[in-house]
């Protein structure tokens, strides 16, 4: 086991271990590392803490010191210069004629490199933006392509649920999401339904998804033969996931047929089988022309999404 402390740079940033040493580090504190960038100040978001050591990423530095009034008054200082070295590039972008989309400048805390965050649809030429921004501020420059999940990171915004972006807040890391989420979900497998701000599959269908597996577990699936504690067998219409509900079609004593509500607890049923496309109940009415054609404009989309996920990768940010 090892004794490590868990460090923020940025807002919702990775965490990233570093031994406390002999210093009294507490969660809240703030206090100047050593990264692959330089010296850098961060916060404290885990105190000291003991992990087994395979998941700890060696070598392991340790802090050099808890943050003064002097290092916090530095950090400020930088936020203030960002500013002005954003305002700055966006000049030299546009001087340069370049389709670039400037989305964040940082400066590290020992001031020895300025990074800036850009996106582009391909590849971009910035050779001489680099230079000339190199005779401006007189430091190593760096710009680096993002992707929108990264871009959306950085701006912040609120969801669809009314929420600030969970990415933008709590969120350390994007986690892997599929279109099979969705299906499992039971949501409309439209793009535009299931893509968050970013344009990218939506990060809660990764948070809900193990308590959809839970509770789908415990019902039967469409079109599944169910039996009611008074014995009456009937065919499974609908269910309704988060109330454990199931809307069950049932022969009357006249032979009519009639949709009943039954709570799953009151119904016997085999273990759910793998649930198959049902396109007649999605889509009602519509030809079978017509539910053609919207099926693969659908599933053309979901394609090109599933693709640009695989093409995101991992997050630029993370470089500590």
């Amino acid at each position: 086991m090892t004794k490590v402390i868990g460090v923020r740079f940025r807002t919702a940033g990775k965490i990233y271990y570093f031994s406390p040493g002999k210093l009294k580090v507490r969660s809240g504190d703030h206090v100047i590392v050593e990264t692959a960038r330089g010296i850098e100040y961060g916060y404290v978001v885990m105190g000291v803490k003991e992990v087994e050591d395979e998941k700890v990423v060696q070598p392991l530095k340790s802090v050099i010191r808890l943050a003064t009034p002097q290092d916090d008054q530095q950090s400020e200082n930088n936020r203030e210069k960002e500013k002005d070295a954003f305002r700055i590039c966006l000049e030299k972008i546009r001087k340069h004629g370049l389709e670039m989309k400037l989305i964040d400048a940082e400066y590290t805390f020992d001031n020895n490199k300025v990074l800036f965050y850009f996106t582009a649809d391909g590849r971009i030429d910035f050779r001489e933006l680099v230079k000339d921004l190199a005779s401006v501020f007189k430091t190593r420059i760096e710009l680096r392509q993002i992707g929108v999940r990264d871009e959306t990171k950085i701006l912040g915004g609120i969801g669809i649920c009314g929420r600030e972006l969970c990415c933008h807040t709590h969120q350390s890391e994007f986690l892997p999401v599929s279109i099979k989420m969705a299906k499992e979900q039971n949501l409309s497998l439209n793009p535009a339904k299931i893509s968050g701000v970013c344009g990218r599959l939506m990060c809660c269908l990764k948070h809900e998804q193990e308590t959809y597996e839970e509770l789908n577990s415990r019902l039967p699936g469409i079109g599944d033969t169910v039996t009611t504690r008074d014995g009456i067998k009937g065919e499974v219409n609908s269910v309704n996931v988060l109330r454990q509900t199931v809307k069950v079609i049932v022969t009357l004593e006249n032979e009519e047929k009639e949709i009943q509500e039954y709570r799953v607890d009151d119904l016997r049923f085999k273990p759910r089988r793998k649930k198959e496309k049902n396109n007649k109940n999605k889509h009602g009415n519509q030809s079978s022309q017509n539910i053609q054609q919207n099926t693969q404009a659908e599933d053309k989309e979901l394609k090109e999404l599933e693709a640009l996920e695989r093409k995101e990768g991992k997050s630029k940010l993370n470089d500590k």
